[in-house]
């Protein structure tokens, strides 16, 4: 890696830091996405309204507040394919309940939550957190969403003394209704008192908020590190640095003939069956009434699609230092060492050959490395959002990702490079066009 190349990782590291402060829940992910949209051109469209949009513009729509969709259409739309990346908001955390305070002894207050998503839940244990989420508040005769996020150490989940539990080193199951409340207070505050602070944090009277989505985050502070620097942790890695690198390669590439597109889609972590999620048609809904205003008849559309190509996005595992039997012998990765290819018979990723060959071809012409990934075959694995959002449009798809240890922790690491690596990936898949015939393609 030259010198420059090492500066372009390091400042593309601490960028990813910045995103990732911003962006404590879903709803606050897309809020940072499209600040960075606004200061790039895009304008807004609203699926209540009409649309108009037109060759050589660019626009982005959200929906609930927690998934987004950025499309920039080429100005020579001959022969257009849509180019899309996809990743996913949202990560493993907790939700605080309607009824929130749980008193204890009349001396303790503790907040009542349940788990969204598979999170490893010691990860979560002895670490400053707080809340962050959207409510909706009343204004006038309106109902609005609103964004808040409580910037200090306010909770914490404390852990069981040792003397107090003997076996906790032999391997402890974890009860999320007694283990995992967060420790909120002494001084025994009530249920108004909790509406009053986001209220508060708000800028609004209590009789103004009708309701919130209030989540758990981690404000452990995420930290470069190693003998190079060559490691990042952080909350929230799976699935940001995705979300992050496809948008910078999103934003800084071009292609006036194609409609090159950025889904970051909500709820992929408890399987993006939600409106707003990769199952949903929110992402066929944009694309057909874009395509409807710029083709002006749906064969367009079809023809666009067809001919199109999706990479799902979501970080995969690396081999971990200490357990390296827990992936398979031979197609397994490493940290720094290039992008992931994730392959699975059961189509739980849905690369096949056909996709995982174009994007061999793309990351060669960025001079980017290429790992394989796949699940030992006695082990189950994840699955993503490729195969899911293949349900509603039909496309070329292959899944990738960046290769991470302690995936679903509260606190996960990744490596510095593969951030930058992913970056020139996607810039050079939205600077290509494809063209496809059959089971045959030119790039």
């Amino acid at each position: 890696m030259t010198e420059t190349t090492e500066k372009n990782s390091c400042r593309e590291a601490e960028e990813l830091i910045n995103f990732i402060r911003k962006s404590p829940t879903a709803f606050h992910t897309v809020s940072t996405i499209k600040a960075m949209l606004d200061e790039n051109g895009f304008t807004q469209l609203f699926e209540e309204n009409e649309w108009a949009p037109a060759p050589g513009n660019k626009y982005y729509v959200i929906r609930n507040c927690s998934s987004i969709i950025a499309v920039s259409v080429g100005s020579c739309l001959q022969n257009p394919s849509f180019q899309i990346t996809a990743s996913h908001s949202d990560s493993p955390l907790f939700k605080v309940k309607e009824n929130a305070i749980l008193k204890t002894k009349e001396k303790y207050a503790r907040l009542n939550t349940e788990g969204y998503g598979g999170m490893i839940c010691s990860s979560w244990l002895d670490r400053p957190l707080s809340l962050a989420g959207r409510a909706v508040v009343k204004n006038g005769s309106k109902f609005e969403s609103r964004l808040f996020n409580i910037d200090r150490d306010l909770l914490l989940i404390p852990n069981v003394a040792i003397h107090m539990n003997r076996s906790v080193n032999e391997g402890t199951s974890f009860n999320k209704q007694t283990d995992m409340l967060p420790l909120f207070s002494t001084s025994l505050p009530s249920e108004e008192d909790f509406k009053k602070m986001i209220a508060d944090e708000l800028g609004v009277l209590p009789e103004q908020l009708y309701g919130s989505d209030t989540f758990l985050y981690c404000r452990s502070a995420p930290s470069v590190w190693g003998k190079d620097n060559e490691f990042i942790s952080s909350p929230r890695l799976d699935d940001l640095q995705c979300v992050f690198s496809s948008l910078l390669g999103f934003l800084n590439g071009k292609n006036e003939k194609n409609i090159n597109v950025f889904a970051c889609l909500d709820n992929e972590e408890v399987g993006s069956g939600t409106r707003q999620g990769a199952a949903s048609t929110f992402l066929p809904d944009v694309l057909g009434r874009i395509s409807q205003a710029v083709f002006r008849e749906k064969e367009g559309y079809y023809r666009a699609a067809s001919s199109g190509f999706m990479l799902s996005c979501d970080n995969a595992h690396a081999v971990h230092p200490n357990h390296p039997e827990k992936t398979d012998d031979t197609n397994c990765v490493y940290i720094n060492e290039g992008i992931v290819l994730k392959s699975h018979a059961g189509q739980k990723y849905t690369s096949d050959a056909v996709g995982m060959a174009a994007f061999r071809e793309i990351c060669k012409r960025a001079d980017v490395p290429v790992q394989v990934f796949a699940n030992r075959s006695d082990s189950a694995g994840g699955s993503t959002l490729g195969n899911i959002a293949m349900g509603q449009i039909s496309m070329c798809c292959v899944d990738v990702g960046l290769p991470q240890l302690a995936m679903h922790s509260s606190y996960e690491t990744a490596g510095v490079k593969d951030t930058s690596f992913m970056i020139r990936a996607v810039n050079e898949f939205y600077n290509s066009h494809f063209e496809v015939s059959g089971d045959s393609f030119s790039v």
